[in-house]
């Protein structure tokens, strides 16, 4: 039987897993690790503990009854903008600036006076400069660090990196690549005015490939490191939402993937390169060459978790004396509530919202509560908000004449039967969950290594065998005219709501 290993390095947690040729699961585990926060804008985490948690978890799916002889090839799937700085040695020289540090804000607003959210968004797809992207990260870098940025000889991405520790080879892929806001889209091309202003050369990036192509063999030491064999093919691989969305086989235009986590994200394929009429959709490149999709993410499932802790201890302890999920609980019991919770609204962006509002002032709200409403109904109105964000996400497509046929569904909140009809209903589209365990996102990668190592003849074949829908569920039309009526009644009371934003802001800068 041939193998594929394929591992999801997430934010503060490693999943690696394996699968065998036909998709099915063999074997799967979860390395969790802290990160270092020395300010309240710093988020930091140290390039070895990476690779640490990256050989733990390798080790502990090889205690499955798989040989490793067996495994024909690697693959990966990574978060996306976390910088690491390496020197010509391959050691990381500062601890990785995570995606969620927000620091370089002051050269975030310097790299959009200097080239503008439009030019931004024409070369690399992204709405704005932030301090998110590695562009303003390397930018803090040279002028706060400036012997860290002398010695450094590549600045890598997380999958960069774990690629450099097996092969020895510096590559990237594009998946990852747009959000570093020094690539070109289009080209597919290092973006040499930003490279120039932010004072970096070509030769300090990695060689650009394509997502689910070869990159070399294990060296002979990592090989014996991992408890792998030399022969296992290492791969590239891709953005973690873009694997996820692989892994559930959304690869053509038509079909839509929300990933409900503690963030949701959102992902919806284009055959061809085109942006949003009014620049309000991130434009990212796909795992297939020269293919696009469109991906955003916001506040997801942290809402619903942000209620479970600070209100529902008493379903917290009913699930831990009945080996139960506190989250299955809490949902089951909305199910007698009506369909927009009897005029209960939400707004759930509790640390802003994101595309396509991309309104960092953004507060979450309830809205129109009385002596009526319980609990329950709290619950299910955060459901209910959620799924208005997918709504709102769908809507921003046909904007882009993209059509969206079928939701398909992953992450913790794929769990739910009763979030998924909502979802089904509210957004009168069929939604589709798998069996994966929420590993979707390695068996995207364990597809991509698939397609790479020739297993398949393309990434569409490899999801064709690869990757089963679990079940399915109809939109119920009963439901269609108070969903419409609550979706119009959130986007109202958001638009109300912008001005009062925005002077909270006012208030606080005073």
């Amino acid at each position: 039987m041939t193998y594929i290993l394929s591992v999801d390095v997430g934010t503060t947690a490693t999943k690696a897993a394996i699968f065998d040729i036909n998709g099915r699961l063999a074997a799967k585990s979860m390395v969790e690790y802290g990160l270092e926060t020395p300010s309240s804008l710093e988020v930091e985490v140290d390039a070895e503990t990476l690779w640490t948690a990256f050989k733990k978890g390798i080790h502990e799916v090889l205690r499955s009854r798989v040989d490793p002889a067996d495994i024909k090839a690697i693959g990966i799937s990574a978060q996306g903008e976390t910088l690491i700085p390496i020197d010509r040695e391959g050691n990381s020289i500062r601890r990785a600036i995570v995606w969620l540090d927000s620091r370089a804000q002051a050269e975030a607003r310097r790299l959009d006076e200097e080239f503008g959210a439009e030019q931004c968004y024409q070369v690399t797809g992204q709405v704005k400069m932030v301090a998110t992207w590695p562009a303003s990260k390397i930018f803090w870098i040279k002028k706060h660090e400036p012997k860290i940025f002398a010695d450094t000889w590549k600045y890598l991405l997380v999958e960069d990196y774990l690629i450099y520790r097996m092969t020895g080879n510096c590559v990237a892929e594009g998946s990852l690549l747009c959000s570093t806001a020094y690539w070109n889209i289009r080209t597919k091309k290092w973006w040499n005015d930003m490279l120039d202003f932010i004072g970096i050369t070509p030769d300090q990036l990695p060689e650009i490939r394509e997502s689910g192509e070869i990159v070399d063999t294990l060296s002979d030491s990592i090989a014996e490191e991992l408890g792998l064999r030399n022969s296992t093919l290492v791969c590239t691989g891709a953005l973690d939402q873009a694997a996820g969305a692989v892994g559930v086989g959304n690869i053509r235009e038509g079909l839509f993937s929300e990933n409900t986590g503690g963030a949701l994200g959102i992902c919806a394929p284009l055959e061809q390169f085109r942006n949003h009429p009014k620049s309000k959709m991130p434009i990212h490149y796909f795992v297939k060459p020269d293919t696009y999709m469109v991906h955003t993410f916001t506040t997801g499932g942290i809402v619903l978790k942000w209620f479970r802790d600070s209100f529902c201890q008493p379903e917290i302890q009913v699930a831990s004396n009945a080996n139960l999920d506190p989250y299955e609980i809490m949902i089951n019991q909305t199910t007698k509530i009506s369909p927009g919770s009897e005029g209960l609204t939400m707004l759930p962006h509790l640390q802003g919202a994101m595309a396509p509002e991309s309104n960092p002032q953004a507060k979450g709200v309830f809205y129109g509560f009385t002596l009526r409403h319980t609990k329950q109904h709290f619950v299910r109105a955060i459901m209910e908000a959620i799924v208005c964000v997918v709504r709102r996400n769908i809507d921003a497509l046909y904007d882009m004449n993209i059509r969206v046929n079928e939701i398909r569904a992953l992450g913790g909140g794929a769990k739910s039967k009763v979030w998924k009809q909502i979802e089904a209903d509210f957004t009168k589209i069929p939604v589709a969950i798998f069996g994966v365990e929420e590993n979707e996102a390695c068996l995207g990668a364990a597809i991509l290594a698939s397609k790479a190592s020739g297993l398949y003849k393309s990434v569409d074949d490899a999801c064709a065998k690869m990757v089963r829908i679990k079940e399915r569920f109809t939109p119920n039309r009963e439901n269609f005219e108070a969903y419409d009526a609550l979706y119009l009644r959130y986007q109202q009371l958001y638009n109300d709501l912008c001005d009062q934003f925005e002077r909270d802001l006012s208030e606080q800068a005073h």
